[in-house]
Parts: structure tokens; C-alpha cells; sequence
């Protein structure tokens, strides 16, 4: 039988970079070994469910690159995959369970079970364990939770992918709800019962899970079921070393909100990847790479930090190298947005693009570093101001300013006219081009002259040409 994993969102929220790694360190082990992946929808919380929540996650995984196998839109033998409609699954499996003896009704109103742990507490006991005054309650006409009856001086060991062997004791779990008196079933009992006929045979989580397995492994016991092997996922923490939370407001953390900032998504996948897994020296790694090189023995026993420069880096490694039609789809939606493309030809926009691509780390930042180039004060410094006094500056210029054509300023043209220029005037090297460059950019680096200058367009280059002429006559 494939190995079969899954990855079980809850509707509750949209896809962040937590759960993003759940689902897409799944997905890399379920392509490595030749397995299934799973999505199941875990829904029993009505009260925080979000309408789009679930559309939200499985657009995102899917930008992302992930896929799957089985879900509720690629439905498979093992559904349904929306645990509201496994009511009947659950309720089979708790009257199971109190027949066998291993669970019991609860008839403790709200208010008895605070009043209860309130004594508890009043008694200086350090934990709150149900009394289990209802476990010979008679049959009563009255809404009922569903208990599992914690079995005493058990241990329950498992090895851990990720921690190796854990080890917990029942004295240390009271007896917990499986069955809320709405009829919903609770996430340990549900996830359990869903893992079993799912034939879940591997699940990997984050490591805050890792104090349910217990309770799930008494269902599995008590119905003499197999279970799966656990591999639980380190933290992901802030550079300060904290668990990241959502009030971590100097990290982007939902999916969404990159793919809306112009982030590649294979970039995003890449840098996920790196959050608890190592793949050597090598970490600029395509999906297909990744999935080669994945090992749950690789996947690290210490916090995940969370480095927004490293993101940054990786995502401009992968948007320099695309090619520039696919550079564009990153890019060119935010520059319409801005309202910086407005009759300016196609050719422009790819100049526009070509120029700055070295320089872009995600799709939004074309947005200030095209304002910065287009709206720039045209001022020189004192460096530029005593370069510009050097012999043969005015003659470069003059020559330059006289051969410009208004129906030939494209950059190969400006390229082949500049080395005239110089040809003409016996300018060249750095008193070739840093003049020129000055003269019409006001900087003394920066992208190709050629391409800048196109992108200026002829009237601009020609009026800083003559403003330029006047300053150096009059220094």
C-alpha cells in the first residue's frame, strides 16, 4: 500500500505560512516516496468558520504548486472530505466506543464543569481533571457530551520523525470530550476516526499538535487499530527568536498577500521548504528539485526562523532570471495600477522592465523603483559638478546633443551613436560615458545609458542636453 498523507486546513482563516508548510512539507513527502496527499476539510468549528476560507486555501496551494490527490474537488474512495458531512461516521464510532466500554454520556451543564474546576483550583491542584462523576450516571432525558474514559497507569510511546521517541502517561490526561452535545464531534476524536478510514499512514503536523497524538492514539488502541507514524514540525519563530504569531506585524505571513506583492511562487516554495528542512548546501532549489532531495530525516529538530531577507533574496534570484514576457506578469500589473503606464507602447514597457529586472525583488517594487528613475530631480553634486569641468565635456556633449534623431532613439541606435560620439571627439572610457550619463541622468551609475535614455524619451534627453550644456559653459 503507497504511504498516504494529508493536510487538513480548517475554514477558519486564510492559507498562511504555517499552514503553507504543513501542506507543502506533505506534499514533498508524498511525491518522493511515490504516495497519495490527501486534503480533508476539517469544518466542526462552526462558530469561526470563514466563508472563503476553504476556497482561500486550495486557490493558494495551488499557486503555490501544490497538489493533491484526494479532496473535495478530486474526490477519491475514502470521502466524503468535509468532516460536517462524516457526522454519521463519528456518531457509528463514539456508540462503539461507549458499548465497548471506553467512553461514557457527560450530562455536566456548563456551569457544574467551571464550578468544578473552579474547586480544583481553589484546592491548589496544579491541573483540572473531569471527576468523572457522570461515569455510572444513569440514562437521563437531558443533552450529553461524549467522554473517552482515560485508561489509568498507561504510557503511550511513539517515534517521532522529527523528536524521536516521545513517551506521555494517561495521569497526566483527565477524561476528554470526543462528542460536544451538539453532536460535533472534537478535533482529537474526529482527526483519529478520519486518519483511520482514510488509511492515513503517516501524519506530519507542527509541532503544537504534538500534545494531541496521545488522545488520538487511545482511540486507536481501544479500537485496535493500526497506528500512523508522527512526525511533528519544529516552530517557525521571529528573528527574536519568538513563536511567530500573527501580531508579528513586520512579517507578511498569509499567502495571499505575497502572491498580491508580485512574489513568484516557486520562490515562496523554495523558501517554505526551508522552514525545518535542510537539503544541503544547495538551497536555490526549483519544486522538482526539492521533491529529489526530501528526506523526513532531514526535517530539523530546532526552530524554523522566519528571515524575510532571505526571502527576499530568493525571490530576486528567481525574478531576475525569468525571462522577460514572464518577468512582466510580475511586474507590469502594478505599474498599470499606479497609473505609470498610460500611452507609452509595448516596446517601452519592455524597456522599462528590462532595465530594472536586475533590480526588482518582488512585482510591486517596480513601483517605486520606476518613480525614483522617472520623477528623480535633475541635480548634480559636487562629484558630478567637477567631473563635468574636465577637458572636452562641452565638445562631448555638443557633438552628442547634435547627432540625436527623434525617429531613431531607440537604445541600439543611442548605443551605436554614443561610440560615434566619442569616435568624433576622441572621448572614451569613463570620459565617454560617466559625462553623457551625467548630463542626462543626473547619476553616475546605474543600468545601461542606451536603455535609460530611450526610456526618457527624446524631448527630455534633449532638454537635459541643453541644461547641461548651459551649467558647463557657466562653472
Amino acid at each position: 500500500m503507497p504511504n498516504r498523507v494529508r493536510y487538513a486546513p480548517s475554514p477558519t482563516g486564510f492559507l498562511h505560512i504555517g499552514n503553507a508548510r504543513t501542506a507543502l512539507f506533505n506534499y514533498l513527502f508524498a511525491r518522493k516516496t511515490g504516495g497519495q496527499m490527501i486534503v480533508r476539510i476539517e469544518d466542526t468549528d462552526t462558530e469561526r468558520n470563514v466563508d472563503t476560507g476553504i476556497e482561500n486555501q486550495l486557490s493558494m496551494l495551488k499557486w503555490l504548486g501544490i497538489d493533491w490527490d484526494e479532496s473535495i474537488d478530486r474526490p477519491g474512495d475514502y470521502g466524503p472530505y468535509r468532516q460536517l458531512e462524516r457526522l454519521d461516521i463519528y456518531q457509528a464510532v463514539a456508540q462503539q466506543l461507549m458499548d465497548q466500554g471506553h467512553a461514557y454520556k457527560c450530562y455536566c451543564t456548563k456551569e457544574e464543569l467551571e464550578a468544578e474546576k473552579a474547586a480544583q483550583i481553589a484546592r491548589g491542584e496544579d491541573k483540572y481533571h473531569y471527576s468523572r462523576k457522570c461515569l455510572h450516571a444513569p440514562e437521563q432525558d437531558k443533552p450529553y457530551a461524549i467522554r473517552f474514559l482515560v485508561p489509568e497507569n498507561q504510557t503511550y510511546t511513539f517515534h517521532d520523525l522529527v523528536k524521536g521517541e516521545v513517551t506521555f502517561k494517561s495521569e497526566d490526561i483527565g477524561d476528554w470530550v470526543m462528542v460536544k452535545q451538539n453532536g460535533i464531534p472534537t478535533y482529537n476524536f474526529a482527526c483519529a476516526v478520519d486518519d483511520h478510514f482514510m488509511e492515513i499512514t503517516h501524519v506530519l503536523r507542527g509541532e503544537d499538535h504534538i500534545t494531541n497524538t496521545p488522545r488520538q492514539m487511545m482511540i486507536y488502541h481501544a479500537l485496535g487499530w493500526d497506528v500512523p507514524t508522527y512526525g511533528h514540525m519544529t516552530l517557525i519563530v521571529n528573528q527574536h527568536g519568538k513563536k511567530l504569531s500573527k501580531r508579528d506585524g513586520d512579517i507578511i505571513q498569509f499567502i495571499e498577500q505575497y502572491k498580491n506583492l508580485g512574489y513568484a511562487p516557486e520562490a515562496l516554495f523554495n523558501f517554505i521548504a526551508l522552514l525545518g528542512f535542510s537539503p544541503g548546501e544547495q538551497e536555490l532549489l526549483t519544486p522538482a528539485e526539492l521533491i529529489e532531495v526530501f528526506s523526513a530525516e532531514k526535517l530539523s529538530n530546532h526552530p524554523a526562523t522566519f528571515d524575510p531577507q532571505k526571502l527576499q533574496f530568493i525571490n530576486h534570484q528567481t525574478l531576475k532570471n525569468l525571462d522577460l514576457e514572464t518577468f512582466k506578469t510580475y511586474t507590469k500589473p502594478h505599474l498599470e495600477a499606479a497609473g505609470l503606464i498610460t500611452d507609452q507602447d509595448e516596446a517601452w514597457v519592455d524597456s522599462l522592465l528590462d532595465v530594472f529586472q536586475e533590480r526588482t525583488t518582488y512585482g510591486q517594487e517596480i513601483v517605486p523603483l520606476t518613480e525614483s528613475f522617472l520623477n528623480a530631480p535633475f541635480e548634480w553634486d559636487e562629484e558630478m559638478r567637477t567631473l563635468m569641468q574636465e577637458e572636452g565635456v562641452k565638445v562631448l556633449l555638443q557633438t552628442f546633443k547634435d547627432g540625436l534623431d527623434p525617429h531613431h532613439f531607440d537604445p541600439a541606435t543611442l548605443k551605436a551613436w554614443i561610440k560615434e560620439s566619442g569616435q568624433k571627439t576622441g572621448a572614451k572610457g569613463k570620459m565617454l560615458f560617466m559625462p553623457l550619463r551625467i548630463a542626462t541622468t543626473a547619476s553616475m551609475h546605474g543600468p545601461e545609458l542606451p536603455k535609460l535614455m530611450h526610456l526618457l524619451g527624446f524631448e527630455t534627453i534633449l532638454e537635459r542636453l541643453e541644461k547641461s550644456l548651459q551649467w558647463v559653459v557657466s562653472s
